[in-house]
């Protein structure tokens, strides 16, 4: 069974006990034993198990992991260490040195995720060279659970929804305490329709900060570094 190793195992209980989450395990079961499929089945809970329910302050709303070899690791539009960040990365890169100044090189995103930025992605796994291919299998079921579990909670979350994918999703965002950012999807076949020049990332700051809490620093630099 999942174990995620902090508070959303209990509030996802009932979410993977469900005959949905039952049917997508045995799906996947098969999957990774016939095909390539990505991240590694131990990464695939990673954006949970950094960001725990009551330390969410941001939720960047991906689609499905990358499908290259060497990627994903479980948190949206994040590749691991040494890997060259991908176009939609770098556009994102880019309007944050322009938004609030700051140039990241990293493209591991990690230090987000400890800093209270959920990086989900509405599916879970896909198979090498194949977009969306789990697509439909039921992990929008547990997703869109998570984010109707996010919406509920009492602490106000800025919700960051790129592409026509994410703001789907608004939707299941129903509570007044939160804000909702929308936009045109990273990606350089739509940044220029609206990503750039969003300044969504000092808007959730300013947000955040004028509900007192501490803003996000969006620096890929680890903390002990």
């Amino acid at each position: 069974m999942v174990n995620i190793g902090n508070s959303w195992d209990e509030i996802l209980k009932e979410d993977f006990a469900s005959e949905s989450y039952l049917r997508l395990r045995a799906f996947l079961a098969n999957e990774y034993r016939t095909h390539i499929v990505y991240p590694d089945m131990h990464d695939i809970f990673n954006a949970l198990r950094a960001t725990p329910y009551e330390q969410v302050k941001a939720v960047i709303l991906g689609q499905d992991p990358y499908h290259g070899a060497g990627q994903a690791h479980g948190m949206c539009f994040s590749v691991k260490p040494g890997v060259p960040a991908p176009p939609s990365l770098v556009n994102i890169f880019k309007e944050i040195e322009s938004d609030v100044g700051i140039k990241n090189v990293s493209p591991y995103l990690v230090p987000w995720a400890k800093r209270g930025v959920l990086l989900l992605n509405t599916v879970l796994t896909v198979r090498e060279g194949m977009p969306n291919s789990h697509k439909g299998k039921g992990w929008e079921v547990l997703t869109d659970s998570i984010i109707a579990k996010l919406n509920a909670r009492p602490q106000p979350i800025v919700f960051l929804l790129w592409g026509a994918n994410a703001r789907s999703k608004k939707a299941l965002i129903t509570s007044p305490r939160h804000l909702v950012l929308e936009c045109a999807h990273p990606s350089p076949l739509s940044a220029s329709n609206g990503f750039f020049g969003c300044r969504h990332f000092s808007k959730c700051n300013d947000f955040l900060t004028s509900h007192g809490m501490t803003p996000i620093d969006w620096s890929t630099r680890d903390d002990k570094d």
